[in-house]
């Protein structure tokens, strides 16, 4: 079976630091399909595409017929349908993401003409409050919530919290930092754990993410106490930032949302 054609173009790629890109992505003659904000697209190069200069060599031979594809949470608005974008860590052992960083504005690339998944604010009422917690590139649906739903779920409070290594690793911070001077209901808390290396003296939140729910930095923003009764949580990112903030929120009555049992917490683990 031949390789199937790239059927799109990267628009436009953003380098926030050397291991963090945001692409976006148009398709090349159709039409991007509906989605709802926090579901996932494909992109896809063929093996043939060079790898990144400084990246390690593919772990095994890849099959020459077949393009590598991962999927990555779609950061852009739900309204917005002339492009995907996507927030995405190079990881220098992996087979896609070294060949991704050689593309610029032009690059062919395939996109899946399907944008799915489950980890989306279909089943949160309408009026009930949201933190949304996430490490590293875990924060894409979450951008893709706020720039879709922010302005729509006006009597609902948001809570961005985000964690990563240093203050160049919190992508999309100048964004969110106007939204929460433009939102009244928007509070963003992003967090650093090693502040001892930035350049500069670092004023922010230090630690973990789940730091921030544990000293009550949501309550203090918000002037009011996150409760099951009124707050969904969701977790996106880091399997073990996930699992230790289960038990946390279980202990303050927060159940884990599942299609059979109904609850107040959404999660989504990268790897």
């Amino acid at each position: 079976m031949p390789i199937e054609d790239p059927n799109a173009v990267v628009l436009h790629r953003e380098d926030l630091s050397p291991v963090l890109t945001i692409l976006r992505v148009a398709p090349r003659g159709w039409e991007l399909p509906d989605f709802l904000p926090g579901q996932y697209g494909t992109i896809g190069l063929p093996p043939t595409a060079p790898r990144a200069p400084g990246c390690d060599p593919d772990p095994e031979p890849l099959p020459p017929d077949k393009l590598i594809k991962r999927a990555y949470s779609v950061a852009s608005s739900s309204v917005a349908k002339e492009y995907l974008e996507f927030y995405v860590s190079l990881v220098t052992s992996g087979t896609l993401t070294p060949r991704l960083w050689t593309l610029q504005s032009g690059s062919p690339i395939w996109l899946s003409p399907r944008v799915i998944g489950t980890f989306t604010l279909r089943e949160v009422p309408a009026g009930m409050n949201l933190v949304l917690i996430a490490t590293g590139t875990g924060l894409a649906p979450y951008v893709s919530m706020l720039r879709t739903e922010l302005d729509v779920r006006t009597g609902a409070r948001f809570a961005v919290l985000h964690g990563a290594r240093h203050s160049w690793d919190l992508g999309y911070r100048s964004e969110l930092t106007t939204m929460q001077r433009l939102a009244k209901n928007l509070a963003y808390l992003p967090v650093i754990s090693a502040p001892a290396a930035e350049p500069a003296p670092w004023s922010g939140h230090s630690g973990y993410v789940q730091h921030l729910w544990e000293r009550g930095l949501v309550a203090e923003a918000w002037g009011v106490e996150p409760r099951p009764e009124d707050t969904h949580v969701f977790l996106c990112g880091n399997p073990r930032m996930i699992e230790t903030m289960l038990p946390i929120l279980a202990a303050q009555g927060f159940r884990e949302h599942s299609k059979k049992s109904p609850g107040e917490v959404h999660t989504e683990k990268y790897w």
